[in-house]
């Protein structure tokens, strides 16, 4: 198993923390994208809490792995985790998408701390990434590059250029570059396979010269032993499409793409906090339960 029982725990109570605090956001700016926030969760809490080398304390370590968060529509969590590395201050959360907050809905990385890049125009940061995991080699360092798509982003014809690109420079040299799809099925106006079909999705990225693995999203051993086939390397660029749940923890979000985007009333906030806290604490007692 690529966590321990201990590592289990202390990642579901990280991602809990992460999710809830994200809420709490969304409920102080009025409305935010929380189906997506939610979603990505699992992987972001993995990422920066395991997998990509990032000292929080020596953030621009220029030896630091990048993390490119290309839907920066998820800025609404993306805050609140780097609030929780302590790069934010959570009392700025409650400004966040407000006049004057330097907290804006789409994240900039020249106000936030440990922010490798400002997002959300979809598509780009796919070739930001690109550039990043280029230039490693040129300048004699060794970091590696993680880059985080949507699935719906993946419309965009942006990305099948440098994914094309990436096999390309993969298989004449040295490049690091990990691609992770959160793959929730939904996007801003209804299911991925509805407004745009990206099945068979696998194949896709296969047919563009990827090492593709699919696995659930919210499982986080599963994420973690695929992160632990990425990070190790091949001959071939990695691409994980994590299986997720749009709004997940949530009953009357989980699924459900009108949730893309959303304001809670007090009653929708009282009810989303209580789910989301038996959400999790079933998945901290399955990691207790069945950790090693």
């Amino acid at each position: 198993m690529a966590l321990t029982k201990q590592e289990w725990v202390g990642l579901e109570k990280q991602a809990y923390a992460l999710r809830d605090l994200c809420l709490d956001t969304i409920n102080w700016a009025g409305s935010g994208h929380w189906g997506g926030s939610s979603s990505v969760a699992d992987i972001l809490t993995l990422l920066y809490y395991k997998y990509a080398k990032f000292d929080p304390k020596n953030y621009e370590d220029p030896n630091r792995d990048r993390v490119i968060v290309s839907k920066g529509h998820v800025g609404v969590i993306l805050a609140p985790l780097f609030a929780l590395l302590g790069l934010v201050k959570k009392e700025d959360l409650k400004t966040f998408n407000l006049t004057g907050s330097k907290l804006g809905i789409h994240l900039d990385s020249n106000k936030v701390h440990g922010l490798d890049a400002s997002t959300g125009s979809l598509g780009h940061g796919s070739s930001i990434a690109l550039g990043m995991a280029l230039a490693a080699p040129l300048q004699g360092r060794k970091y590696k590059t993680f880059l985080v798509l949507g699935d719906g982003e993946c419309d965009e014809g942006s990305v099948w250029e440098a994914a094309m690109a990436t096999s390309h420079f993969k298989n004449r040299g040295s490049l690091d570059l990990i691609t992770i799809v959160d793959r929730n099925h939904n996007m801003i106006d209804g299911n991925t396979e509805d407004v745009m079909a990206l099945e068979p999705f696998e194949d896709k990225w296969k047919a563009f010269g990827f090492e593709t693995i699919t696995v659930n999203g919210h499982d986080l051993p599963a994420l973690a032993e695929a992160l632990e086939k990425a990070v190790a390397g091949g001959p071939k660029p990695f691409c994980i499409i994590a299986d997720t749940i749009k709004g997940v923890g949530v009953s009357f979000s989980s699924g459900n793409y009108k949730w893309h985007y959303g304001a809670f009333d007090e009653a929708k906030y009282t009810t989303a906090k209580k789910d989301l806290k038996e959400y999790s604490e079933q998945r901290i007692a399955k990691a207790e339960k069945e950790g090693k």
